[in-house]
This record gives structure tokens, C-alpha cells and sequence, in this order.
């Protein structure tokens, strides 16, 4: 079933989208302010994203650099009541597909939503490819050796964070970073466990270690 995030701090207003939604088919998660979206989309991998610009604990502009900066390119539409055109285009330039001014009918809202997931899956993006490995950023999508391999969210964006850096070390702290995009204290041990999990998924020879700094794509030299 398709997942998508709403993000709304009106939550009466909340409640009545996820309903209309639900009914149409949909499973939604909702976040009422900021932090709790950018932890929603660091833990799932949502269909879509419905982002409003005006939260607490932040904005939705936020939300939505932070996805685009660690290359997430779940479908983004904006809802909110600011409808001066220059907020239109910092939405759109911050990474939004689409942006809706409140008060809007649900039907154009919902026809919105489809029109930006459609185009997203036919969105042209390269392909990383890895000594039989292939993770497609469009599709989230992960293969080794044409099968499919099914990897939590974490795990996903570390092994995107490694695959853009084929032949580099790349340090713990950065792919802490780049894994949950600058969200606070992260246990030691973190980035380790998703290594793991690689690792077991993927094959040992994967990503190696390098000691005392952190991890790259290949075997240990």
C-alpha cells in the first residue's frame, strides 16, 4: 500500500486530509512539526510527502532541504495558506514537485499527489553501480546481481552516502550526516550496526573499515 507523510500542525485540519486520503486508498503517517517529520523521513521510505511551510520546531522549507541534502527524492507537495509568489518559488526551489494553497478542494489535492508520484517514477536519475550491486536513487531501489535486496532506511541511505564516494573513505561523522541529516546526538554504535546489516545483506567484502576513521566501498588494503 502506498505511504505517505503528512505534515501539519493544524490537526484538525490533519485529521481531515489522512481521512480523505485513507479512503482514497492511502496509509498515512502524520508529523505535526518539524522534527518529528525529519525523524518520520529518516525511519520510513514514504510514496510522497504533503509538507506545510508554517511549523513548529522549524518550517517546512527545513524539512525539505534536509531531504533534498541527503539525496531522498520522495515527491514532495506543499500545502500551506502562503500563497505570495515568492514563497512559491522558495518552495520549488528548495526541492518541492508541487505546491497547493490552502483552502483547497481534497479532489485537487489527491489528483496532485498522483500526478507528482507519476512523475517522480519516471524521473531519469543514474544508476550506481558497485561490483554487482546497483542502487537507483529514483526508486530506492537496491539489486545485486538483478536481485532485489530489501534494506531499511538507514541502511539504504548508508549505502547511497558509500556508493557516491566509490573509492573514498568516507568518515563515521559525515555518514552520521548524510544518514540523518545533522539530527542531534547519534549513538556510537550507530553506523556500525548498518554496516552490519550491509554486510550480511550484501556480501563481507563489501564495505571495509578503515580504522580509527570510518568506512569505503571494497575490501581493506
Amino acid at each position: 500500500m502506498p505511504n505517505i507523510l503528512l505534515v501539519e500542525d493544524d490537526r484538525m485540519l490533519a485529521d481531515a486530509i489522512a481521512a480523505a486520503l485513507r479512503q482514497d486508498g492511502w496509509h498515512v503517517d502524520c508529523a505535526h512539526d518539524a522534527a518529528a517529520a525529519r525523524i518520520a523521513l529518516t525511519d520510513h521510505a514514504y510514496t510522497a510527502a504533503l509538507l506545510d511551510l508554517g511549523l513548529p520546531r522549524g518550517s517546512g522549507l527545513d524539512v525539505l532541504r534536509s531531504m533534498r541534502e541527503r539525496y531522498d527524492t520522495t515527491p514532495a507537495l506543499i500545502i500551506t495558506a502562503r500563497d505570495q509568489l515568492g514563497e512559491r518559488i522558495r518552495g520549488l526551489d528548495a526541492g518541492a514537485d508541487d505546491y497547493l494553497v490552502k483552502p483547497f478542494q481534497i479532489d485537487e489535492l489527491l489528483a496532485r499527489l498522483r500526478a507528482v508520484i507519476r512523475r517522480s517514477e519516471g524521473r531519469v536519475a543514474p544508476v550506481l553501480n558497485w561490483r554487482g550491486i546497483a542502487l537507483d536513487p529514483a526508486r530506492r531501489t537496491v539489486t545485486r546481481d538483478g536481485e532485489p535486496v530489501r534494506l531499511a532506511a538507514h541502511e539504504y541511505r548508508t549505502l547511497l552516502a558509500l556508493m557516491e564516494r566509490q573509492g573514498r573513505a568516507v568518515a563515521r561523522d559525515l555518514l552520521e550526516d548524510l544518514v540523518y541529516g545533522g539530527q542531534g546526538a547519534i549513538e556510537s554504535n550507530t553506523i556500525a550496526v548498518y554496516v552490519h546489516q550491509l554486510r550480511r545483506k550484501l556480501g563481507d567484502d563489501v564495505i571495509a573499515t578503515v580504522h580509527g576513521y570510518g568506512y569505503r566501498l571494497g575490501e581493506e588494503r
